[in-house]
């Protein structure tokens, strides 16, 4: 009888840790969905509705292959945004050598695409954003865009909610955030990454790797 009872608990033992693991062993990771409630407008100078969640507004740039693109063709896609120029003296060429990275990571897989947008664009024409491109060996996902300069500070501060300020003829002078931005593919804001940071670059990549596979 005792001989039977331990035969029974010895063949008991993995199916409870099978169980076990089924209920508890899940992927419990999950990315933040920032501004559910809307956007505290603390300055008053973008136009938010109260209460709801805040997803990217409608835009339209042009990229550096002469391309219109914008939030159109987020739609069904998981998008990282940066702003960038290409003549900043500080912080810009360190976001673009990460944002490589994050290009490599992502080359082979179509659910992922790069917008770039400067702030800059009366100097960064299509033409030298196409430069900048091919010097950072962009894969066909990485998006270098410029267009109208009001229109792309608005997107910055109301759009992203990133500080954005215009330097004028002086690189010196421009303020931008270093942050990479992921976008899911209904245009939610889910985090925000220090592209000057190599181990918050890494978290971006791993994050939007999670996100991809668990879609909220």
């Amino acid at each position: 009888m005792l001989q039977g009872l331990i035969l029974v608990c010895i063949l008991l033992v993995p199916i409870l840790i099978f169980l076990f693991l089924k209920a508890f062993g899940e992927n419990q990771y999950d990315i933040p969905l920032l501004y559910e409630n809307g956007v505290e407008n603390i300055y008053h100078d973008c136009v938010y509705e109260e209460g709801v969640q805040h997803t990217i507004p409608y835009f339209e740039l042009t990229s550096h292959r002469e391309k219109p693109l914008g939030r159109e063709e987020m739609t069904g896609k998981v998008t990282i945004v940066d702003f960038f120029f290409t003549s900043c003296p500080s912080i810009c060429p360190v976001m673009s050598t990460e944002m490589e990275r994050v290009d490599d990571a992502f080359r082979g897989d179509d659910r992922v695409q790069i917008f770039s947008i400067s702030i800059d664009p009366d100097y960064d024409t299509p033409e030298v954003l196409r430069e900048y491109a091919d010097f950072h060996r962009a894969s066909d996902k990485w998006h270098f865009l410029t267009g109208d300069k009001e229109a792309i500070y608005d997107l910055a501060r109301c759009g992203f909610i990133l500080p954005t300020i215009d330097g004028g003829d002086d690189p010196e002078e421009f303020v931008h955030s270093d942050k990479f931005v992921l976008i899911d593919d209904q245009g939610r804001i889910r985090g925000y990454y220090s592209g000057t940071n190599r181990k918050d670059v890494d978290l971006l990549i791993l994050e939007t790797k999670v996100l991809l596979h668990g879609k909220k």
